[in-house]
């Protein structure tokens, strides 16, 4: 804490570990076995619960709350935690809790965007180079994958999940599971093809492309069912880890896929 830039109105628990470089702002409360990581900034008013770790260069800005008890009512005072990874910036009012005993931790990757008043539940996964816009909301166990982009004022259901590299539309409501690599939104959610644009824009081949788009007829264009899709994909389509990935997700979903 000797390179810390703390304002003299901000509360460290003795048990706090502040990094190297961080800012904390007025007012702000960081509470017991609470870490964060060097170079990180925190805005006024901020209040980090407990049992939160924060990785290095995160921006976490005004009124935020992080590390708070689970909103639900299974939730025993049992120790659980919240993980934060690097470079995150976690903007106004926005709230996640800490886990419960199902899962024991929630966890949010690096180099996320969480835009401001957003919600992230207990027990949530969110991987790296997510964007949640402003009023996402999302209940317990929802997992999201890296490269998802979630518009504003959307609604995600408990333990849905929504794949790697999908882009889902603001005031949409997300019930089932959502593939990866698709456009949807919203209510009742649809999908809108293939993610093609934020595919191209993160590197990805047009043949490798175009094998996903086939993948994306066979599964919602057509009239196969999911087992029959499968089977077509995996006797039809080029191998790829991406091939692979979207089929071991469809064989996943315990709540269905949107369509």
């Amino acid at each position: 804490m000797l390179t810390a830039q703390i304002h003299p109105t901000a509360v460290i628990d003795p048990s706090a570990d502040i990094g190297a470089d961080v800012a904390i702002g007025a007012y702000t409360v960081i509470g017991a076995n609470v870490s964060i990581g060097a170079s990180t900034t925190i805005g006024p008013h901020v209040h980090i619960v407990r049992d939160t770790r924060i990785g290095e260069g995160c921006a976490i800005h005004h009124a935020a709350a992080l590390g708070g008890d689970p909103q639900d009512l299974k939730y025993a005072g049992e120790r659980t935690e919240l993980a934060v990874g690097a470079r995150t910036v976690i903007r106004e009012f926005v709230t996640v809790s800490r886990g419960t005993g199902a899962q024991g931790r929630t966890e949010v990757g690096s180099d996320c965007l969480i835009m401001a008043t957003a919600h992230i539940a207990h027990d949530c996964a969110i991987g790296d180079h997510v964007i949640l816009a402003n009023a996402v909301n999302m209940g317990g166990h929802v997992t999201i994958e890296d490269n998802v982009i979630v518009g504003g004022l959307t609604a995600i259901h408990q333990f849905v999940r929504i794949g790697k590299h999908a882009f889902v539309g603001g005031s949409s409501a997300v019930r089932k599971d959502v593939v990866p690599y698709v456009k949807a939104a919203g209510d009742p959610l649809h999908l809108f093809g293939l993610n093609s644009v934020g595919l191209q824009r993160r590197g990805y081949s047009e043949e490798l492309r175009r094998a996903l788009k086939r993948a994306y007829r066979m599964f919602f264009q057509s009239s196969l069912n999911i087992s029959q899709a499968v089977e077509q994909a995996r006797t039809e389509l080029p191998d790829s880890h991406e091939l692979q990935h979207f089929l071991a997700f469809v064989e996943a979903s315990k709540r269905g896929v949107t369509i």
